[in-house]
């Protein structure tokens, strides 16, 4: 039993669409865990929209979730925008589109993307609606990201974009789902991921990543992952 996953770059600033199929004969999900990456996605299975809210820990399918999926994983902070929610109201969550916007609509528009000959492609045009009639992202939030993501510290972040501590983890709730310090750690460990990834050793890893050392890594991702390095990196 195996999975298919695809992605893709989004007609939507920013954004990922993927596209992932069960294969089997019950047609199980047996990828890994979804792992943390400061992103929340609109997502679309038979029948269903959802929204997958910002992760602080992985992510693992149950037997109701088991695809096949479509999903446009929105860029870290842009999220709340088109969906009129604070980040933080779904952290660790998946809620079906009805319960943020009203069940008619809702129904309508998932009639219309399960008729769809690429349901992928009508899920990325309603993201597309959304994000014309969302309020515009906010710059200070997407110098926040780029920042933690070049690995520099919460208070040269705060500093860079001219907010306080305090306003800074207020903004940073609305926005990602979490303060920035865990922002911070999640993105840490995904360039530390794809470096490992790339066939970087994890001792090298660790260090170009923002890690004291190897051992720190190996806790980080336990802790955020659920699994080892090497589990994760496994073929």
């Amino acid at each position: 039993m195996s999975s298919e996953y695809v992605e893709r770059a989004s007609r939507v600033p920013g954004a990922v669409v993927w596209t992932k199929r069960a294969v089997g004969p019950t047609g199980a999900d047996a990828a890994g865990p979804v792992l943390p990456d400061g992103c929340m996605d609109l997502l679309w299975t038979p029948g269903r929209l959802l929204v997958a809210g910002p992760d602080t820990r992985a992510f693992r399918p149950g037997p109701g979730l088991t695809g096949p999926w479509a999903g446009v994983r929105l860029r870290p902070g842009a999220a709340p925008a088109l969906l009129g929610v604070p980040a933080h109201e779904l952290r660790d969550r998946r809620v079906d589109l009805s319960d943020l916007r009203p069940g008619a609509e809702v129904r309508r528009l998932t009639e219309r993307i399960d008729a769809a000959s690429d349901p992928a492609v009508a899920l990325e045009d309603l993201a597309l609606r959304l994000a014309a009639a969302a309020q515009p992202e906010d710059p200070q939030i997407r110098a926040v990201v780029a920042a933690l993501a070049a690995g520099r510290s919460v208070a040269a972040t705060a500093a860079a974009v001219g907010l306080g501590a305090r306003r800074l983890h207020r903004r940073s709730l609305a926005a990602f789902g979490y303060g920035p310090k865990t922002l911070a750690r999640i993105l840490r460990m995904q360039r530390a991921l794809a470096l490992a990834r790339s066939g970087v050793p994890l001792a090298e890893t660790a260090a170009r990543s923002g890690y004291a050392d190897q051992a720190h890594l190996a806790r980080d991702v336990r802790e955020l992952a659920g699994m080892t390095v090497t589990a994760l990196l496994a073929p």
